[in-house]
This record gives C-alpha cells, structure tokens and sequence, in this order.
C-alpha cells in the first residue's frame, strides 16, 4: 500500500489529474468489503443535456449528422473557446483527457453538452406549465431532468424533509430498459449487474440525505433479476434502517417466458428510517390471502383466565374470584355474584333452573376471571358474554379491542343467540391489521389498473409496464394514512402513478400531501432511428415532444388533475376500491412541471440567474402559493409562505410585514455580509427560519455533495 501511496504521489508530481484520477480508484479499491456486496463502481456516469447553450469550458460530444442513424461520436471534449462566424457559432475543442493533444472546430449547434457526475453543478428550473384547481393547497412538482442531478438539487429544498420515497426503478431486464452513460445496457454485457448497482447506489446515497431522519420510509419495486443485489445494497446503504420485503401478485395470467416459469409476482422493499412503522389498516380478507381467512364473526375470548399450572391462582387475583349462575335451558347467565374472600369456601347453592361456575381449572385447583364482576355486568347487559352451556370453559366475552370494534360499526349486529349474546359481522374493510408479506390484492393487477388506467388517461399513448395505481396507494397508505401534510417522492416517476396515488390519498382524507416527480424525458428505444431518420435531433422540440417526461409524465397528471384527456374529452371509466367515483371528476389539486437547467455559480452570485432558482426558493418553503420569480423592485417582497429581501435597508419595514402575515417560514436575504445578515436575522420572528442567499445555495452545491 505504501508503494503506491508513493507512486501516486510521483504522478501528482507529473500529471496532476491523472495523478488524482489513480487516487481515487486505489481508495475505491482500498475500501472493498472483505465480505457483503462488492461490486465495480464504474467510472462516472455522465449524461447528455441536449438543449443546453454551449458554454466555453464545457464538456460536450459531437453529434452524428442529421438524418444519420449512427451513434454520435462517444469521446468528450472540451470547449476552449467559441467565435462568432456567418455560418453560426463556432466551437473550438480538445479532446478531453487525451493521452495525445488533438483539436477540431465543430459548429455550436452540432454539440451536445456532457455532464459528468463528479463535476459539481448548480440547478436551477424552468416552469414549462402549471394545472391549478386545489386552491390554496400545495403543488404537486415534476422536474423533467436527469434524476441523480433532481435529487442533488432536492438536497437544497428537501433536505431531511422527505416523509416516504417510492421508485420503480429499471429491472435490468437486458432488454434496452436503461441507459449507463447514453448506452442500453443489453443481456450480454458482462458488467450489467455491476453497472446497475453503480447506478443505483449513487442515488440511493443522495436520496438518503433527503429522507426525514425521525421517520420516514423508502419503498424500492424490483423483479427476481436484481432483487437479491438490491437487498444487499438497501442493507449496506442503510445500515441503521429496518427492512422488509414482500412478494406481491401483479399479473395473475403470468408472463410467458421459455423453459421457465411465468412470472406473476414482483417484490417490494420497505426501508424503515427512525422510528417509522406501518400503521393498521382497514382490510378486507383478500390481503389474507397467504393465511386461513378470518371468519367474519367477532372474535370471543374465553373467559376463565388460561395459562400453566401454578402459574393462574386464585390467591394471585383474588378480585377476580367470584360465582357465575348459568341457566340450565341455556338462555345464557341467570346471574353474576361477588367475589368472596380468599379464606372463604365457594358456595354451591344455586339459583333454581341455574348451575354455579367458579373459575376451576382442569386439575380442579381454583383460578380466576378475566373481569371483574361489575365489568361482566356491564357487558352482560350488552349482550358481550356468551354462556351457551353451564361449563366453565363455555364461558366467552369480548375484551376492550372487540367491544370497541362493535361501538365503532366495524362489526354490524345482524342477530343475537339464545343465550342472549350478540352476533356480529365484519363490514368490508373493517377490521384493522397488517397484512402478511405476500399480497395477492386484485386491485394490484398491472395490466387492468396500471396499463388500462393509462390508456383511458392517455388513449392511444403506451408505456411499458405502469404500475397498478392501487398497488402504489396502498403501499403508500401503510405510512402516510396518518401524515396528511407527507413530502412524498419519486425519482424514477415514469408514467406518474406515484403523483396520482398521492391524489387519491388526499382526496379520502382531504389531505394536503405533496407529490415531488422527477423523470428524464428520454425517448423509448423503438422510437430513435424513425426520429432520426427524419433529421431530428434530442433536443429539437419535435423530438423532445415524444419524451417520456413531455408524452406521458406531464399529461398524464394533468389528466388525473382536470378528469379529461389531452385531447380535451372526458375520461371514461370510474376509479374503485377504497373510494369509487368517475374518473371524469378529476381531483382538487395543484400541480406544475419545470425543466431542470443547469446554472454558472458566477451567474447565480450575479442575481443573473434568479429566475431559475425562484423555483428552489419556493420549494423550499413548502410549494405553496404565490412564487416570487423575479427581484423586487421595492428591493423586498412577501408571498405566501416566504419573503425575499435584496435591499437590507428596508429590512425593517420587510420583517415588520412578515410578522403581519403570520404564514411565513422562510426569509431569504441577498447579501454577501454575514455580519448585516445576522442583524436582520435577529429582527425576523423566532418561527420564521432566515436563509442567506446566495451563500447558502452555492455552500449547498460546492460542499455538501462529497464530491
């Protein structure tokens, strides 16, 4: 180890960043496991930004031709300079990391920017639309962008805030479902596991950061391809975290495959961050499936108390020792006594037509209830004790729980027995427990609630594979029921079930929960030679148009929210289950979509870019109404949940009006003196949190990564 601490320094010494390079792929080695998940972590992924200005310092690729259906040029280069000619702009590069210096000047317009993921970036975002019919409640968001970089810009706003993550990230199928650095990963690439859990890995590490520490969960779908290395990663990336998975049923015809069993079932992680559980539901016995269905009559518990010899003793309870006069005809219990001392010898004298019973076990020894007399009067008179027959082990009541389960209708009387006890059914959906781990749910059929909803959302527009919407509400339910202002997030949003699943949640409860849906807007596969054959290019708008993000993401919520297809008609269908009404209606609720950009740190610092990071300063105090995207003219401004201050001179007039206004709990002030920004801090009332810009947001980006 020693001798290549040395050797690494000598090549520092000659070539800085190769030196820096070799660095750190010998602490990557040095840090293997000598046990668990090793995988190789590949050299970094990099991303094309098709429609970014090219910039002097840029990294870029040169593009094919248009009209040529080749892949582009795959090595980078770096911008030098840029000049103005009659034919456009003109870039001058050299090639990136070269081992041998080589030049080109390549028009602007046939280069695409390359972002690697060690660089440092600084987002910003765009608003490419809105849908409002929520009123006052918050936005749902969708960011159209490459996700690794969404959730480095996350970290800014929602930092610690995220209240439940679900992703249903590629299955790695081989099958051209994902890209590693602008390539389909194939079934014959020899590193496809490696590269998937690389993949993977960073943006599990980032979405770590986001995810609320005192409890807050993480929800992963994934098929038999990748599922035993996923738990492995889950396990090793969240070490401190409970985690479970469970196997559940989504296409119960099966998917054909040859010389091997059709898949029907899929599993899904749950990782429990803090103090997180899953809280009770009402469910009906399909989610019982895995055990003996439940009968539908209220559970009764005997009454003499049970348990090992010597260890249930009348001298123990002596409270609970008392006679019980059942009748003989078996109309129930004739009477109930009080309890005698524990010197005294039970009576046998009788009520006529009755019969005595003490609580005596099976070996004849005296035991005792589980009440006490008053408690089994009153419950007696409710017909919650059952006596068919004059047996001491014959003798049923209702404890606390089931009692409370009849009071509240989850059990309907529909009768009562001779003895005079009542006899209860369960209501669909009343009975309150978690389920097991295998779920075999017909309302979690992908082809009939995931494919068929989107087609009468979207008709005619087709995604691979969308997930049942009631597979994902219900998983979500589990942990938010009782969060109604939850922070929810999904960074592999593809067709916007996550988003819509939060709709429906809200609308049961009236919540206020928010949907945060991050997805590129890459074109499907099939797609690419016909798109390029026409000239197109990534980054031209008719091309963009059939992007995942702009074809299905965007419209899709928006039909969702206004109950009508793109092309304006009502959808037709009702949604079912835990809530039936027509999918016409559409749901009170806001939402707006924005385009991830890419900023300078100069031209942030510069209030040049503060158009693009308004969005960020709204996101961070909640997405909630009015947005102040542009800098005031009165040197300060005030919206709904946050204030702006550029002028520090108005700084008292500004804290005076946000102490008015009483919503406020983010106060962002522009200055580059901590001292000035500490003495308005001071001046701002104790719930209202104050941000120093830019500082806080170039800290954020330039420190705060691990880069």
């Amino acid at each position: 180890m020693s001798r290549l601490t040395d050797l690494i320094a000598q090549a520092k010494g000659k070539d800085p960043a190769l030196g820096n390079e070799l660095e750190r792929e010998f602490k990557a080695l040095a840090s293997r496991r000598a046990f668990g998940l090793n995988f190789e972590r590949h050299k970094p992924e990099n991303v094309e930004l098709p429609g970014r200005p090219i910039r002097r310092g840029d990294k870029v690729r040169v593009l094919s031709p248009r009209g040529d259906t080749k892949k582009s040029d795959p090595r980078i280069w770096k911008v030098s300079r840029i000049e103005r000619a009659k034919v456009g702009r003109l870039a001058h590069l050299n090639l990136y990391n070269a081992a041998e210096a080589e030049t080109q000047v390549v028009n602007a317009d046939d280069l695409v920017v390359v972002a690697e993921f060690r660089d440092f970036i600084y987002p910003g975002l765009v608003s490419t639309g809105k849908v409002e019919r929520g009123g006052n409640k918050p936005f749902h968001t969708v960011i159209n962008g490459e996700n690794f970089h969404a959730l480095e810009a996350l970290t800014y706003t929602h930092r610690g805030k995220i209240d439940a993550i679900y992703i249903d990230p590629p299955y790695n199928s081989g099958a051209k479902d994902w890209k590693y650095n602008n390539d389909y990963v194939e079934g014959d690439d020899l590193y496809r596991h490696s590269k998937w859990l690389a993949f993977i890995e960073r943006r599990l590490l980032v979405a770590r950061e986001l995810l609320n520490p005192a409890s807050s969960v993480l929800i992963v779908t994934i098929d038999e391809k990748e599922f035993l290395r996923l738990g492995l990663l889950l396990e090793q990336s969240f070490p401190e975290a409970k985690i479970q998975m469970v196997s559940t049923l989504i296409n119960p015809k099966g998917q054909s495959r040859n010389d091997s069993f059709s898949r029907t079932d899929e599993y899904v992680f749950f990782v429990w961050v803090g103090d997180c559980k899953p809280t009770l539901q009402s469910l009906n016995d399909e989610w019982r499936s895995a055990v003996k269905p439940k009968s539908k009559d209220i559970y009764w518990q005997q009454l003499r108390r049970r348990g090992l010899r010597g260890a249930v003793r009348r001298e123990d309870r002596p409270n609970l020792f008392y006679p019980i006069f059942v009748n003989n005809d078996g109309t129930g219990i004739h009477s109930i006594g009080e309890t005698i001392p524990l010197d005294s010898t039970p009576s046998k004298k009788t009520p006529v037509g009755t019969t005595v019973l003490w609580p005596t076990r099976s070996d004849g020894s005296y035991g005792y209830w589980q009440v006490s007399p008053k408690r089994l009067r009153e419950l007696l008179k409710q017909g919650m004790v059952k006596a068919a027959k004059a047996k001491v082990g014959s003798i049923y009541y209702l404890k606390k729980g089931e009692a409370l389960k009849v009071a509240e209708g989850k059990f309907k009387i529909i009768g009562r027995r001779k003895d005079g006890s009542i006899i209860g059914e369960m209501q669909d959906g009343g009975d309150e427990f978690l389920p097991g781990t295998q779920w075999r749910v017909g309302s979690h059929n992908a082809g009939e609630y995931g494919t068929n909803i989107l087609s009468s959302a979207l008709p005619g527009r087709r995604f691979p594979f969308p997930k049942s919407l009631y597979a994902v509400e219900d998983a979500l339910r589990f942990f938010v029921s009782e969060k109604p202002e939850a922070r929810i997030l999904d960074f592999f949003s593809g067709s916007g079930t996550t988003a819509h699943a939060v709709m429906r949640l809200n609308k049961q409860d009236n919540g206020r929960r928010q949907c945060i849906s991050v997805t590129n807007n890459e074109v499907a596969a099939g797609e690419h030679n016909a798109l390029r054959k026409k000239g197109l290019r990534p980054g031209d708008p008719e091309w963009e148009a059939w992007g995942i993000c702009d074809y299905i993401t965007k419209p899709r919520i928006a039909a969702a929210i206004t109950g009508k297809t793109p092309e304006g008609k009502p959808i037709k269908g009702d949604y079912k289950f835990t809530d039936e009404f027509p999918m016409s209606d559409g749901f009170e609720a806001n939402a707006e979509f924005f385009t991830l950009t890419y900023e300078t740190p100069v031209s942030v610092s510069h209030n040049r870019a503060f158009s693009r990071v308004a969005p960020l300063l709204w996101m961070r105090a909640g997405s909630e109404g009015r947005r102040i995207d542009a800098l005031p003219d009165d040197g300060w401004d005030v919206a709904d949940t946050y204030g702006l201050l550029t002028n520090l001179d108005k700084a008292g007039l500004w804290c005076a009006k946000i102490k008015d206004r009483g919503t406020i709990r983010l106060a962002y002030v522009v200055t580059d003196d901590e001292r000035r920004f500490q003495s308005v801090a001071q001046g701002l009332p104790d719930n209202v949190e104050a941000v120093r810009l830019y500082e806080s947001y170039l800290t954020n980006f330039r420190f705060s990564m691990g880069r």
